[in-house]
């Protein structure tokens, strides 16, 4: 998973809008190779952690039914432009993913 996620967020007032497109195969472990009928080992997003200026805003337990590179889009009252957001996520062979932006 070399790809860094990509993270938007905009003030609209009071409120951020962060969205965040994550670059991950998402595996269920329920789908045949089409070329060698083996099953494909689950591989997906199991947590999902949000910060906001250093504060936890959003904490996910995410399982196999999310779509390949899922688009997480979510609102925080009382940020404020310039806070920096870090989006972590672990999936469950052990990878992990850190990324952060600040909001414009």
């Amino acid at each position: 998973m070399a790809e860094p996620m990509k993270i938007r967020a905009q003030m609209q007032g009071d409120t951020a809008d962060i969205k965040v497109l994550m670059n991950h195969i998402m595996e269920t472990g329920l789908r045949k190779d089409a070329k060698t009928g083996q099953m494909i080992p689950a591989h997906f997003i199991q947590q999902v952690n949000v910060t906001v200026g250093g504060k936890t805003v959003l904490d996910a337990q995410w399982g196999y039914a999310v779509a390949k590179n899922p688009f997480l889009g979510f609102k925080v009252k009382g940020a404020k432009a310039g806070e920096k957001i870090v989006v972590n996520w672990v999936d469950n062979k052990g990878d992990k993913r850190t990324d952060e932006a600040t909001i414009a």
